[in-house]
């Protein structure tokens, strides 16, 4: 099962200007992301993951060339498009419950709807029993697990994940990283996943993909089946794999990998 469009980038430059002088940040990305995938993009820090996220996601216009979701330009935020950001964006005075059915009740949806929509994906994120509790009695795993259910909510084909188990310590980021892969098999969401992590990269990632400094260049671009099986392998199996490691190995040398501008 796959929601959602095809998501095209077609000679794609972008560059920001600072002081009046335009810095380049991404330099001719031709790039299509196919229905339900869950595509990781890794890369140096500042080499433009974020800039391409927050194209697709509408934040920003391309300078050049088109961003497009099923064949049609990206011409600002859409419902079909849900972020996931860093640091869960989480209104306090709100329930979980309340966060999790804001998009739906802003969208117009009746009541018993939106109820049963909330009730959907807390299950799914096991929020459950924290429906009544404010995100500020929430660990940051849990805030940034009702972050994601809030936006599951809205049934977008596409969710955009900038970075979003980051600040979190490596025991629960592991647990979320193994709780995602089974929200993807589960509702054949297209998942675009920034990451600075190789192994994050190669766990989670259907296909994973490598950008150069910047400004910066699709350089590396290769499938992985790891998260696929993963219901079937524990993790730490998974990465003991050879065939595991081997990918890691690339697409680490590609991270590091010196990048000539033409």
């Amino acid at each position: 099962m796959s929601h959602g469009r095809a998501i095209a980038f077609e000679g794609v430059e972008h560059h920001f200007d600072v002081g009046g002088t335009p810095v380049p940040a991404l330099d001719r990305i031709d790039l299509t992301l196919e229905p339900g995938e869950l595509v990781t993009l890794a890369g140096p820090s500042g080499c433009g993951k974020t800039t391409l996220l927050r194209l697709v996601a509408g934040f920003l216009p391309p300078a050049t060339g088109s961003v497009t979701v099923g064949g049609e330009p990206v011409r600002g935020p859409a419902e079909e498009r849900g972020v996931v950001f860093q640091q869960p964006t989480l209104f306090p005075w709100l329930t979980v419950r309340g966060n999790v059915e804001l998009g739906p009740r802003l969208r117009g949806v009746a009541k018993a709807e939106r109820a049963e929509l909330a009730d959907r994906y807390l299950r799914l994120v096991g929020l459950q029993d924290f429906a009544q509790h404010r995100p500020y009695e929430l660990s940051g795993g849990m805030q940034q697990r009702c972050q994601i259910a809030r936006v599951l909510a809205n049934e977008p084909g596409i969710v955009l994940m900038d970075e979003p188990f980051g600040a979190l310590d490596a025991l629960t980021r592991e647990r979320l990283q193994e709780e995602l892969l089974e929200i993807w098999r589960a509702t054949g969401r297209t998942i675009l996943f920034i990451t600075h992590s190789v192994d994050e990269a190669v766990f989670l990632g259907s296909r994973v993909l490598v950008m150069s400094p910047r400004p910066g260049r699709i350089v590396f671009d290769e499938p992985a089946v790891f998260g696929e099986h993963g219901a079937r392998v524990p993790a730490d199996e998974i990465r003991a794999l050879p065939e595991y490691v081997a990918l890691c190995d690339r697409v680490r040398h590609a991270i590091h990998q010196p990048t000539n501008v033409d």
